[in-house]
């Protein structure tokens, strides 16, 4: 019996996320049933994909994520079960969500759901809950063992599946530049694309300082220097910090305050960040 963990935008202000535990069980009453989030801002594929890499590594092997973001829920795209280096599984709409994991080499194998047979019964006129009649119910089965993996669907090549565009992190002599890649929702801290090796090759230290710019579209939005330390409590409350977040990329906060909401800087491919130890 493996773990079911349940990813989604549906929030908790009624009951969708109910509907699939309720699947979920009935396709097995011991099934042991975990939640990732389900506070993805609605339609955010991207920030679905950041939860993923985040999390799945932590998950011993055989452990099934379902993952629900879904705008084109009905449409032609694809439902499919991807298998990770680490022997997890993700059942999620072919959509995108799976982008963080193939960038990172994370995927190794990916099958379409097949849901002629994987399907909630007398569910086939429902065109608008994938995640309570096709996602929950598969992953119920597979999590439970009534199904295998092969007993998904058809295999197909995973360079076949969807992904986003991501902009890679570059380093040109001492300055390294990347994207804000997701924030840190609760405490507002700004999670950036620049492995930690990458950034150390800029020559910077612990304790030193790095000139930190972040631009939107082409405008600085925000330059000062900050010292790069270990954790937020090197520096005094209200300041700023530059530190390597726990998937090991830079980050960017405010110690004791909220770095996202100080300077209304948001995530994605348009939220550049530049790391110098040039003087500012």
């Amino acid at each position: 019996m493996d773990a079911l963990i349940l990813q989604s935008d549906f929030g908790y202000a009624d009951g969708a996320v109910s509907a699939m535990y309720g699947v979920a069980v009935s396709v097995c009453p011991q099934l042991r049933i975990f939640d990732l989030t389900h506070d993805i801002p609605p339609y955010d594929i991207w920030e679905a994909s950041n939860r993923l890499i985040q999390t799945v590594g932590y998950w011993p092997a055989g452990s099934v994520f379902v993952s629900v973001v879904d705008p084109g829920v009905g449409s032609t795209r694809r439902s499919v079960v991807a298998r990770t280096t680490g022997g997890q599984y993700i059942i999620t709409p072919d959509n995108g969500t799976l982008t963080h994991l193939i960038q990172h080499g994370r995927i190794v194998q990916a099958r379409v759901i097949d849901e002629t047979v994987n399907r909630l019964p007398n569910s086939g006129e429902s065109y608008t809950f994938h995640g309570r009649d096709i996602y929950a119910f598969t992953g119920a089965r597979l999590a439970s063992g009534v199904i295998d993996y092969e007993g998904v669907g058809e295999q197909i090549d995973c360079e076949e599946l969807v992904s986003l565009s991501v902009i890679e992190p570059v380093l040109c002599g001492r300055v390294v530049t990347g994207t804000v890649d997701v924030l840190d929702v609760r405490f507002g801290s700004l999670w950036t694309n620049i492995p930690r090796s990458l950034f150390l090759q800029t020559g910077a230290l612990h304790g030193g300082c790095v000139c930190v710019k972040i631009s939107h579209y082409g405008r600085v939005i925000y330059q000062t220097v900050m010292r790069y330390v270990h954790s937020f409590a090197d520096v005094n409350i209200g300041e700023p910090l530059l530190y390597a977040n726990s998937l090991d990329c830079m980050a960017i906060a405010i110690n004791q305050g909220s770095f996202s909401r100080a300077y209304s800087v948001g995530a994605g491919s348009n939220w550049v960040v530049e790391l110098s130890c040039e003087e500012a």
